[in-house]
């Protein structure tokens, strides 16, 4: 007589039969897929097992940020950041670093001395230095890519520079002195530069301007990061590939590396909650959602030779950064994988080609 399993371990077998294909399967022949995490998703756990059954690349979305890792300037907060790194190692999943230089989240003791005046340009480049340092060879081994720089180009004006405090205290050079002390730091690392808006005509520009110069002074830079923070009513298919196209003119790998796609107009300013401002997600915003999805991908499979990774900003609509900007407390939806960490039809519109 055939002996019957107990219902309970019917059950286990069936809750470790893994996902047929996840996103990295669909693409292993394109580039690898990425995500945004956090450290509460590398805990055992629903989120543990989305990544390792569809991702092949991981960014800490905010663990390795200067201020986050290195609240004062004798102390370093390496936990958060090395649990994620544990998790990429333990799983065989790429690790990107972001991010070594950013006018934002950047701890106020790295502009200022014991009396609270803005230090010099020699004592900035030193901090600079070494925290870039520090940084790079606590994980050196673990980490293929790092965006070095974040955001150095302003949206509005002429100048190719945001007026940053970097900017302000070192000059131009700030950006150059920062891949030559990443590169020093590691240099088996691939160095990005990274920016979003870069579908804009005019920033876009400024951006290629800023490479190119890089460039030609012989700054170690590999690739231009591509942020990638969209909406379902922008880009367009034309200002995609003219973005890739004119960077990958300089010879740069190209990564995008903080992909969502909001379900709302694009904004880039933050600004109160108006009560016109709802929070919902329509079947009609699914299918554009997809649509655009679908666009993208096409896209970006076209120009697989110039593109080498792929980055969603977080893991599903759970949490997104866009729930709370422009418009704080207004709920998104941009990503491939719903509050409940299912696939949406955004997801479908990426694996079905």
């Amino acid at each position: 007589m055939k002996k019957l399993l107990p219902y309970s371990l019917i059950a286990l077998s069936v809750a470790f039969i893994a996902p047929e294909k996840g996103l990295k399967d669909y693409y292993k022949n394109y580039f690898p897929i990425g995500v945004a995490v956090n450290p509460r998703m590398v805990q055992p756990g629903p989120d543990a097992e989305l990544i390792k059954a569809q991702f092949n690349s991981m960014t800490p979305e905010n663990a390795m940020k200067m201020g986050p890792i290195h609240p004062e300037e004798d102390r370093y907060n390496w936990k958060d950041a090395d649990a994620i790194a544990e998790f990429a190692q333990q799983n065989n999943i790429k690790l990107r670093g972001h991010t070594l230089c950013w006018h934002n989240q950047t701890p106020r003791w790295f502009f200022t001395d014991a009396e609270g005046k803005t230090v010099s340009r020699d004592v900035l480049l030193a901090r600079l230095k070494k925290h870039i340092t520090d940084v790079m060879g606590h994980y050196k081994g673990k980490i293929y890519a790092w965006d070095v720089v974040n955001e150095a180009v302003p949206d509005t004006g002429t100048s190719i520079y945001r007026k940053s405090k970097f900017y302000e205290i070192i000059g131009e050079d700030y950006i150059e002195k920062a891949f030559q002390y990443a590169h020093e730091a590691d240099p088996s690392a691939q160095l990005f530069y990274n920016d979003y808006n870069t579908e804009n005509a005019t920033k876009r520009e400024k951006i290629y301007q800023l490479l190119k110069k890089l460039k030609a002074r012989g700054v170690p830079v590999n690739g231009v990061g591509l942020q990638a923070h969209w909406s379902i009513y922008e880009p367009t298919k034309q200002e995609l590939e003219e973005s890739i196209n004119k960077f990958a003119s300089l010879g740069l790998k190209i990564q995008f590396t903080e992909v969502d796609v909001s379900v709302y107009p694009k904004e880039h300013e933050r600004r109160e909650r108006r009560d016109t401002d709802k929070s919902e997600f329509t079947p009609e915003m699914a299918d554009k959602q997809a649509a655009h999805y679908k666009m993208l991908f096409e896209v970006f499979r076209k120009h697989r030779d110039k593109i080498t990774g792929v980055t969603f900003w977080n893991l599903t609509d759970k949490y997104s950064w866009l729930d709370n900007f422009p418009v704080p407390g207004r709920k998104d939806y941009p990503l491939l994988f719903d509050q409940n960490g299912k696939p949406k039809k955004a997801y479908e519109s990426v694996v079905k080609f």
